[in-house]
């Protein structure tokens, strides 16, 4: 695909960016588009290497290699090097409901298992598949389209992030009558109120959603489903139920001292930013300004925090990751095509450095204690180095090594222990030892008749693009499920 000799011509152009020490003064995307000569070069680079492996979407050794939509990746790069950017389009969205959300949020797993980066820097295809959805809005080519015969038969979707959103798209281009409902005041789930707008802009999220509506999906907000619809409600009304929940409940950091007033779990700060920012609020709900931030998690959603702090007016950041130090190159043990480990300067550390003059990360450090004054107010927190023993593969304590940071406020960004509570309760699923949904992959129903789970609710913490994923494939079995055969891809 794309130039025979691409890859040993061209070398990998890079997404620009604009600079750090001018976006931490807003909250608008930080990355900028790649003009049309260097994505044509960048999709010059993929070779015809016989076997895709960005496509094949397999989990080696708990990590996702390739892209789990099974994006036909090779192809629509060879469209956009020939320039027929139409051809493109239609050939991504075979696969993918929404590259607008993927090409901006997934941290592309599809490069790491890109054959050219046996030796080489991958094929930059996050950057192109951006460019082809971005061109696919700009030039009208993207309209609803609703489908020509209606089933009559009735689903409920709860829950609007990605997995939800997408079995929604697909069940209802089957022809049938699809609810969604969120219990937050926007639809999107993580979409809207996790994800800062420095990475997805929230008027791409009302975009694609506006378009889903045109094409008949309805929206329900502010209902909480189980709990204000009641359970047996749901069943009498709809034909299908899909959980589409998330993996809300947080992990807690249960260390003495958890009580003292100035900390907070990572999604409501997040959330609280983006509802300020939505609302047009001068003032933040929960702000960092002028504060010694300590952020305890090494993630994705910690990095969301650095950057939203950062914007806030934090006085200093400090990110704390119970891991060590990733290598700067492939290890012996993370081969070609695992999802590569390596270490990498997120969009929020670049911005840190840029306004502290260090990166914000301490490595192998695990919280112990917090720290509080006698009006039971947050000032420190007490650490200790941990080790990784490589026989058990589990961290120990490091004697003689506790440090304290001092702390005005703390986020927790330990990730999550599954979903909340309260869905087990209220649609009497079976839950998993991991505290998911118990629903087989591949079929994805659950211990009730006529209730489905996907996504994070049944897979676990997970990325955008599986989620995705996880939405459609629901989606063929609810249709199986109703009608007895299914045509869905």
């Amino acid at each position: 695909m794309g130039k025979a000799t691409g890859f040993m011509e061209y070398d990998r152009i890079e997404t620009p960016v604009r600079k750090p020490k001018e976006r931490v003064n807003d909250w608008n995307e930080y990355s900028l588009p790649l003009g049309e000569a260097d994505l044509t070069i960048q999709a010059a680079r993929c070779m015809d290497c016989g076997v895709p492996f960005c496509s094949i979407g397999m989990e080696i050794k708990n990590g996702v290699s390739g892209c789990p939509l099974h994006n036909l990746i090779p192809e629509w790069n060879d469209a956009v090097y020939r320039g027929d950017w139409k051809e493109a389009l239609e050939l991504l969205l075979k696969t993918n409901n929404f590259p607008e959300f993927t090409g901006r949020v997934c941290p592309a797993p599809c490069e790491g298992s890109c054959t050219v980066a046996i030796s080489e820097p991958a094929v930059g295809i996050k950057s192109i598949e951006k460019a082809i959805i971005d061109r696919g809005f700009a030039e009208g080519w993207i309209k609803p389209n609703p489908p020509k015969v209606r089933t009559e038969k009735k689903i409920a979707v709860i829950g609007s992030g990605p997995a939800g959103l997408a079995c929604a798209d697909q069940l209802n281009q089957a022809g049938h009558r699809v609810t969604v409902f969120e219990k937050s005041d926007r639809i999107g789930g993580l979409l809207m109120y996790g994800i800062p707008t420095m990475k997805l802009d929230k008027e791409s999220v009302l975009r694609r959603v506006q378009l889903l509506e045109a094409e008949g999906i309805r929206f329900v907000t502010g209902v909480d489903c189980g709990k204000d619809i009641p359970y047996e409600e749901l069943k009498r009304d709809f034909d299908a139920i899909v959980l589409a929940t998330g993996a809300g409940k947080a992990r807690e950091v249960k260390v003495p001292g958890r009580d003292a007033k100035g900390i907070h779990l990572a999604v409501p700060y997040l959330t609280a930013s983006i509802q300020d920012l939505l609302a047009g609020r001068k003032e933040q709900t929960l702000s960092a300004a002028g504060k010694k931030v300590i952020i305890i998690g090494g993630g994705d959603t910690g990095a969301d925090c650095v950057a939203t702090a950062l914007r806030q007016g934090a006085k200093s950041i400090v990110q704390l990751g119970r891991r060590g130090k990733p290598e700067e190159v492939r290890a012996a043990s993370n081969p070609w095509p695992e999802y590569p480990n390596v270490f990498q300067m997120d969009y929020a550390h670049q911005e840190a450095e840029a306004v502290y003059g260090m990166d914000p990360r301490e490595y192998l450090l695990s919280p112990v204690g917090f720290v509080k004054n006698a009006a039971g107010e947050l000032t420190g927190i007490r650490t200790v180095e941990v080790e990784r023993d490589e026989e058990t593969k589990r961290y120990r304590e490091v004697p003689d090594s506790e440090r304290i940071f001092d702390a005005d406020l703390v986020l927790i960004a330990a990730g999550f222990e599954g979903a909340e509570d309260a869905v087990f309760e209220n649609f009497k699923v079976k839950k998993t030892k991991r505290q998911t949904i118990e629903a087989a992959k591949g079929f994805y129903r659950t211990s009730e008749e006529g209730i489905f789970a996907c996504g994070d609710a049944r897979y676990g913490q997970s990325l955008v693009v599986t989620a995705i994923a996880e939405g459609r494939e629901a989606a063929r079995e609810v249709d199986f499920y109703l009608m007895g055969e299914t045509f869905l891809p």
